[in-house]
């Protein structure tokens, strides 16, 4: 395998990605939208969801493409970025057109951010004009760790953050990660500094630290003040192959095996853990059956990575209530 030429979701042609954040408030959220319309389905498996029409995404629902999924910090305050979000769509003509009225379809989920040290006192809701900017700010680069929806996350006993990767399968396929890393779960081994993603690293993306040894294991018991709801990874698949929304959630699935080797644990009861699975539908699969197996193994794959990259890009910011990983390391 190897990656696109940005190791970045936006190795997928026509995929942009637009990051917006606000420092004082700690928070921030992320867009995803495409050159065009396209197919989405997702996949839940934490027992604690924040989301907004994601049933439409259902394989027998009548949807067929959207304009734009969103990733937002706020809980469920933060699923108003995506009304900022359609808002901005609506105003430049985009959407479903029904009788000459743009309606933009716009899935969103969240992730709890509220005790990250942030000021949460405002009394307008900020997050819709965050989706905004994220939307208008929308480009091929964009950046990592503490940017958008990852810009105020932790997972575990470190910083979380925004992470992204991608890959190039042998018959041109590009498969995309985007995720906001913001879970119970470590990235790590208890005080090792190799992720558990490591096995799947491709170059030095996450530092090239190498495996954990044989036998690192980490504690998962709820303790240190740990309460129920303060965590939620949430993330975006996405390829040029060309699939439908059946085939987009099988995807998804996949895709959060990427979550169970990058964290433990992962998709706990009190996680809001969900993928969304993006198809730009530029590239006609020759079998795909059998190429729905590779496809899935990358998914899983490139999203491992980008978990562990989220991580690693992450910095420390004042008020901080735990490090970042290359803090508590020294590296």
């Amino acid at each position: 395998m190897k990656t696109g030429p940005r190791n970045l979701i936006t190795d997928v042609d026509g995929i942009k990605v637009g990051n917006a954040h606000d420092a004082t408030l700690k928070s921030g959220v992320t867009v995803l939208c495409a050159d065009d319309p396209f197919t989405a389905s997702v996949h839940v498996m934490g027992g604690a969801p924040g989301t907004r029409e994601t049933d439409l995404l259902a394989p027998d629902k009548l949807v067929t493409d959207i304009d734009a999924l969103v990733l937002s910090g706020g809980s469920a305050l933060g699923l108003d970025a995506a009304s900022g979000v359609a808002n901005a769509l609506r105003a430049a003509g985009i959407g479903f057109d029904f009788k000459g009225q743009k309606v933009p379809i716009v899935p969103a989920a969240i992730l709890f951010d509220l005790l990250n040290g942030g000021d949460k006192g405002w009394t307008d809701n900020p997050y819709a004009g965050l989706g905004a900017t994220a939307w208008r700010s929308r480009d091929d680069h964009f950046d990592l760790g503490c940017a958008g929806a990852g810009y105020g996350a932790m997972a575990g006993p470190v910083k979380g953050g925004l992470g992204s990767a991608s890959v190039v399968l042998e018959d041109g396929v590009t498969v995309g990660a985007l995720v906001a890393v913001n879970a119970r779960g470590a990235p790590a081994p208890d005080g090792v500094a190799h992720f558990w993603a490591a096995p799947w690293e491709l170059g030095d993306e996450f530092g090239g630290l190498g495996p954990a040894a044989a036998g690192a294991g980490t504690n998962v018991l709820l303790e240190d003040g740990f309460t129920p709801s303060q965590n939620t990874t949430i993330g975006i698949i996405a390829t040029d192959a060309r699939l439908d929304k059946a085939q987009c959630q099988r995807l998804a699935v996949a895709a959060h095996d990427g979550f169970a080797r990058a964290l433990v644990p992962s998709h706990t009861p009190f996680d809001g853990d969900l993928i969304f699975a993006a198809s730009t539908g530029a590239r006609e699969l020759d079998t795909p059956m059998t190429d729905a197996v590779g496809l899935g193994h990358a998914a899983a794959t490139v999203m491992a990575r980008a978990i562990a990259r989220g991580v690693w890009e992450a910095v420390g910011l004042p008020g901080d209530p735990v490090p970042s990983f290359r803090d508590l390391h020294q590296i």
